[in-house]
């Protein structure tokens, strides 16, 4: 992927970082400037083959709807007799609406840390990519017997080269938060068993501050709090050493869940 051009002014780049919407998890805008390896197993398509032989499917914090928008493309003509989607932030409750109701699906509103609004054992298929944290007693009440939960996770200390750019370095606490050894064990506490589990860490580039700058508007929990004015001197060296150097290399991580609950 070709890098944009670095001779652009500071000024200009995070002006155009800061002015681009953040609603959804579309990331097409970074195109040319950040690139992502992405996890070898090819969760949306995954998502669609599951779909594919589904009845009742729950996405947990759909975003904008894009992924499991894409997933029941590829489940087509197939499709399961029932489609809902959580999401949390009201503009991405919009977007997602807007973009799954054509096919069917339903959008509730829910916060991400409350119990899901729905039946016990109403799925038997349960979605999520990168949620902010998986509540693995409510996944598994609303799974049917024998039903799934099939999620992509990111793991711990992802793109932390950036992070403790900016923050510093961040206790060991903080870095081992997401494993996925700890989240196994969680699942099945809540009484999931564990049928399948990979980790992998990806690369990933930064090519200009205003991709770095978008980035954070849109991850906010990456750096909590993070406005231009606060990190200007941090964002302005930062832009100097993309230029001189070249891109900003990190490595996000990411695991890939598949949970079934025992049919008793």
């Amino acid at each position: 992927m070709t890098a944009m051009p670095t001779h652009r002014s500071f000024e200009d780049l995070v002006a155009e970082g800061a002015a681009v919407p953040t609603e959804g998890w579309d990331f097409s805008w970074f195109e040319g400037r950040a690139t992502e390896e992405r996890p070898s197993w090819g969760y949306a398509v995954l998502a669609g083959e599951r779909l594919a032989r589904a009845e009742a499917v729950l996405d947990i914090q759909t975003g904008g709807g894009e992924v499991l928008d894409f997933a029941l493309g590829r489940a087509e003509p197939a499709r399961p007799v029932l489609v809902a989607a959580t999401e949390g932030w009201p503009p991405n409750v919009a977007k997602a609406t807007a973009l799954l109701r054509p096919r069917g699906a339903v959008v509730v509103a829910a916060p991400d840390d409350a119990p899901l609004p729905f039946a016990d054992g109403a799925f038997d298929l349960v979605l999520s990519r990168h949620p902010v944290r998986p509540y693995w007693d409510e996944i598994a009440r609303v799974l049917r017997p024998g039903g799934a939960y099939l999620a992509q996770h990111v793991g711990p200390a992802s793109v932390f080269e950036l992070v403790e750019y900016f923050l510093g370095p961040l206790p060991a606490e903080v870095r081992a938060g997401r494993d996925p050894e700890r989240e196994r064990a969680e699942a099945e506490a809540a009484g999931l068993d564990v049928v399948g589990l990979r980790a992998e860490r990806l690369r990933t580039e930064f090519h200009d501050i205003a991709a770095v700058v978008h980035f954070l508007r849109k991850v906010v929990w990456m750096v909590p709090g993070f406005t231009v004015a606060a990190y200007e001197p941090q964002l302005r060296a930062l832009h100097e050493r993309i230029g001189q150097e070249g891109p900003f290399v990190a490595h996000s991580t990411r695991h890939l869940f598949d949970a079934r609950k025992p049919v008793r």
